[in-house]
């Protein structure tokens, strides 16, 4: 039987009984050696705004070649960052709020996948956020597990089976799982996509696959949203679409946000970030723009605003003073 740690609701059930646009944000957990506290930094500012979830993000080990005796070379796994289970249990144990962790398809089996939904079955939370995940820095290009799932669609498959009592193993009788399932959009596509109409495609197979909502990836032309969320609809997608937005903080954030994550600055925006010259000038504009398009979404009366902090809050919770 679960031991909840705190009062459980799924994601899809917060959308349903909101009375206006929800509050939500994702962390990035720490880098190897920070403790809890460090988790707790972030989130802290923020409560105030009365989050119905948190997304905590996944990152994959990475691998180094180390040289050995007569030139041989050993590959060695690093893990930089913590697994989400832990933070998610500590998050509903301290907070009494929703926890979302990310569970990818990459470096992961089959059996690896079950084994953590049932932990998290166990723990009592019960939303997810499957993706495919990023490939590592020695791959060109995404390589699944080889027992495990080349996309975010059979992840879901996956999850959507153990919903329903399957298991890899026919022969165990376990309990049925009860995940809310999220998956990812992108209003300007997937940067492997051909084309956005072929990325609407594949994100309605996850849709009817069983995911009951959306996260868009991040953006800063509103527009693309609201585009993006009229050619879900006219495909049949029904599920809630969650914009994502992101404040820029940094000098780096200019070149590295487009390149990295396939995305463009709208015109407004790049005139501005073009007269900064540190830091805070650029912090300054990126809160400014936050402010803009979260007005503009909430009087959109979009289902809720989901802030991608990592884990700095400050920029966020002066973005949120303005909304809610």
């Amino acid at each position: 039987m679960a031991i909840p740690l705190a009062q459980s609701m799924k994601v899809i059930n917060h959308l349903k009984e909101a009375k206006g646009t929800l509050f939500s944000f994702e962390i990035l957990p720490p880098l190897k050696g920070a403790n809890i506290q460090s988790i707790y930094d972030g989130i802290d500012p923020l409560m105030e705004f009365k989050p119905k979830f948190i997304n905590v993000t996944y990152h994959r080990e990475e691998f180094i070649y180390k040289e050995r005796e007569k030139g041989l070379l050993e590959k060695i796994a690093i893990r930089k960052r913590p697994g989400t289970v832990g933070i998610c249990a500590a998050i509903m144990n301290k907070y009494h709020v929703d926890a979302v962790p990310h569970l990818i398809c990459g470096g992961f089996s089959k059996e690896e996948t079950e084994n953590a939904l049932i932990d998290l079955q166990f723990l009592g939370i019960d939303n997810v956020l499957a993706l495919r995940g990023d490939s590592i820095k020695t791959e060109s290009t995404f390589k699944p597990h080889p027992e495990g799932h080349r996309y975010a669609v059979e992840l879901i498959e996956q999850i959507g089976e153990m919903n329903s009592g399957k298991y890899l193993v026919d022969d165990i009788q376990l309990a049925p799982t009860d995940f809310c399932i999220g998956a990812a959009g992108y209003p300007e596509k997937h940067f492997e996509a051909m084309n956005l109409s072929t990325d609407l495609h594949y994100l309605k197979q996850k849709v009817d696959a069983g995911a009951e909502y959306i996260v868009t990836q991040m953006f800063f032309d509103n527009k693309k949203y609201f585009d993006f969320v009229e050619g879900c609809r006219a495909i049949g997608i029904t599920v809630p679409i969650i914009p994502g937005i992101k404040p820029i903080k940094t000098l780096n954030h200019i070149a590295f946000l487009p390149k990295v994550f396939s995305i463009d600055f709208p015109e407004a925006l790049s005139k501005e970030l073009l007269k900064c010259k540190t830091n805070e000038e650029v912090n300054k504009v990126g809160i400014e723009w936050g402010i803009h398009q979260s007005k503009e979404l909430k009087a959109a009366n979009v289902p809720c605003i989901h802030y991608y902090t990592m884990s700095t809050s400050d920029a966020v919770k002066t973005i949120a003073s303005e909304i809610f």
